[in-house]
């Protein structure tokens, strides 16, 4: 009946349909309340936990042993790898980036440098001039 009677068909006197419609929603309600409210939260972790505890290698040995130079050319591999993921700025990027924080550092130099005059002269006249 389904396959003969679909939503987007012309035959709209059919109170069937609508009928249906209506108890698919009732059963979706009375099986959503039976089902806990964090459905499958924890099925993922737990299979996210056993895949990564089974990713890992669980002895030393099983690991291999690599000298201290292959670490250090492995690290350098890595180094390299990382840098090629950077999206470097564009050289009008890089003097607009180098413009703004010069400009931040020469405001907060001027603020610091005012106020440490201020805070100076004030220390000096509650507590005398000695000259």
């Amino acid at each position: 009946m389904a396959d003969n009677k679909r939503r987007g068909d012309e035959d709209a006197g059919d109170d069937r349909l609508d009928d249906e419609v209506v108890d698919d929603v009732a059963d979706d309600d009375a099986t959503s309340a039976d089902e806990p409210v964090s459905r499958g939260g924890t099925a993922t972790r737990s299979r996210a936990r056993a895949e990564s505890a089974d990713s890992r290698p669980t002895t030393r040995s099983e690991t291999g042993r690599v000298g201290v130079f292959g670490r250090i050319a492995r690290f350098f591999r890595e180094v390299v790898a990382e840098l090629r993921k950077v999206i470097w700025p564009t050289r009008k990027e890089l003097l607009t980036y180098t413009a703004v924080v010069v400009t931040f550092v020469a405001v907060m130099l001027t603020i610091v440098g005012v106020l440490d005059y201020g805070f100076a002269k004030v220390v000096l006249f509650v507590f005398g001039n000695s000259d």
